[in-house]
């Protein structure tokens, strides 16, 4: 008989006389469950962030059941130990099943429990574990005060559970689609403290009645031993959408860099504007709109005033001191200081260990960020909180294209984890809202130059032309979307201070985030690593 494929070879069950319900009570089980079973297992998940580093050993931080009657699950809370000395803590549900059908998907261990033989599997692979954590949510108290705790929004009005699977591939994460109406995401990688997309997603959604991104529902959390409260699965809408912006870019983009021939457009003779510059729609010369036509450019503008909406609630509070917005200060100063160089340190070593990896262009930018490289860390000393008049929000963290989801002519927002170099606390500093829009800014740079990549051949021109071309389309973009952002932002009274303050923080934001970048880029695709260090050149070459 033809084995299954999906089946992996077993070693004999693990035998234990204790119940299913007492199982994590048993200390010479769980000894062998951390050691012996759950290093190999985890290390193999792809939502497992360590495997850059050596693992040395698994605790069991706590545990604590999801359950509703009889039906028992548990959750796990383990601490990864590296060599290294850090840990990270990642949450697994499990669950028993003795049915082999139920068990064709991330088998954790065969086990006999005295009479009663099966496997512990990773619980999300199970229909009526997604059903019980969705019904848990759908009639939770409105102020639970146990340990494990189910929120439902006041403005969710939950359904019968009817249906569920799985939302994709993802990494980091693991999201369930319920109905066709929600996503519950749970988080792997948990932190003690609340999950900035938790935070986020229900200030916006229940305290704003911000539209455009997937309203709050509800989540999952517990109680640690330390009382804190840890965020483990999320519950939003689910939006219709036709994909991310950042795949609409890119098939946008393709069709203007065709242009080029179709329309026999003369590059050398392209009107340039400089970087910054705020243009309206009938600023843009009509030689560029016959190129790139008009409809990008009014979706610009349409992402424009989602993204300074968005900005408008996050610094419209003036209770939770968590979302009301603050002034620039010293302490602010020294924290960014202290991070951006450390940073900036750790890409120039990157970038010294990996010269031989590149070449042509991208080799000749590298040369030339290492000369210059005194020129940038004076870039990122050179903050003076004295000099800023604006105020600081609670912001994104991590925008660009790849977060926001196109829906016909308009844009939702996701994803508010934050930066995934950041520590937690980090991501819940408040920072300057243009720190967003530099971020969004280098996503339209990466999306004009990864189209220029993918589709070299069948644009007929120099690589030099090309990025030409593109470099005067991205300031174009930028020039628009800035014109309808601030524009809506001042109306609203946020405060993102004067003309040269906000061109300084965007610089200074788009300097932080290409040098970010090319931590990534060197490590696992050097041939674009030419992106984020022709965006370097571009930002220290516009005071020059």
């Amino acid at each position: 008989m033809a084995k299954k494929t999906e089946t992996p070879v077993e070693s004999a069950p693990y035998k234990c006389d204790v119940p299913w319900e007492q199982l994590m009570d048993d200390a010479a089980f769980v000894k062998v469950f951390l050691s012996d079973v759950l290093q190999d297992y985890v290390n193999k998940q792809r939502w497992y962030g360590g495997k850059a580093s050596t693992m040395k050993y698994i605790e069991l931080q706590e545990y604590f059941r999801i359950q509703q009657r009889e039906e028992v699950y548990y959750g796990l809370l383990l601490e990864v130990n590296f060599e290294e000395a850090f840990y990270q803590h990642y949450f697994l549900p499990i669950a028993f099943v003795s049915d082999e059908s139920l068990a064709e998907k991330d088998r954790i261990l065969p086990i006999t429990m005295g009479d009663q033989q099966g496997w512990i599997i990773d619980a999300v692979n199970l229909e009526s574990f997604r059903r019980l954590v969705y019904e848990r949510i759908a009639s939770a108290e409105p102020n639970d005060t146990t340990r494990v705790r189910y929120h439902k929004s006041t403005l969710f009005e939950p359904g019968g559970y009817e249906d569920s699977k799985f939302m994709g591939l993802e990494q980091s994460n693991t999201s369930i689609i319920i109905n066709g109406k929600s996503v519950i995401k749970f988080f792997r990688r948990i932190y003690a403290d609340k999950n900035p997309d938790y935070e986020m997603s229900r200030f916006l959604s229940e305290r704003k009645g911000y539209k455009n991104t997937p309203a709050y529902q509800g989540s999952l959390s517990i109680k640690d031993t330390d009382n804190v409260d840890v965020t483990i699965a999320l519950m939003q809408e689910l939006v219709p959408n036709e994909g991310d912006a950042w795949e609409y870019t890119l098939k946008e983009l393709h069709k203007i860099f065709a242009n080029l021939e179709y329309k026999r457009i003369n590059i050398d003779r392209l009107p340039e504007t400089r970087l910054f510059t705020r243009l309206s729609i009938r600023d843009v010369p009509p030689e560029i709109i016959d190129w790139a036509g008009l409809s990008i450019f009014l979706k610009l503008q349409k992402l424009a005033q989602r993204t300074a909406e968005m900005h408008i609630a996050l610094g419209s509070e003036f209770e939770d001191t968590a979302f009301v917005p603050n002034h620039f200060n010293g302490d602010y100063e020294v924290w960014l200081k202290n991070r951006m160089l450390y940073m900036f340190q750790n890409r120039l070593n990157i970038v010294e260990n990996n010269m031989g990896r590149l070449k042509g262009l991208s080799l000749e930018l590298a040369r030339e960020f290492l000369e210059r490289k005194n020129e940038i860390r004076k870039r990122f000393v050179n903050f003076d909180w004295t000099k800023l008049k604006g105020e600081r929000l609670r912001v994104h963290g991590d925008y660009h294209l790849g977060q926001i989801l196109v829906n016909g002519d308009d844009f939702y927002i996701l994803d508010f984890e934050g930066e995934p170099e950041s520590t937690i606390r980090d991501r819940k500093v408040k920072q300057p809202p243009l720190k967003d829009i530099a971020g969004i800014f280098r996503s339209f740079h990466y999306a004009v130059y990864a189209t220029i990549f993918n589709h070299q051949k069948d644009y007929n021109k120099p690589l030099e032309k090309l990025f030409k071309a593109g470099e005067i389309l991205y300031r174009y973009f930028i020039g628009v979307f800035l014109e309808t952002y601030i524009e809506l932002i001042q109306k609203h009274n946020i405060n993102i201070g004067y003309s040269v303050e906000r061109i300084f923080l965007l610089k200074y934001c788009m300097l932080e985030k290409a040098v970010y970048e090319l931590g990534y880029e060197m490590n696992s695709r050097p041939d674009w690593a030419v992106i984020p260090l022709e965006g370097i050149r571009s930002i220290i070459e516009e005071d020059h």
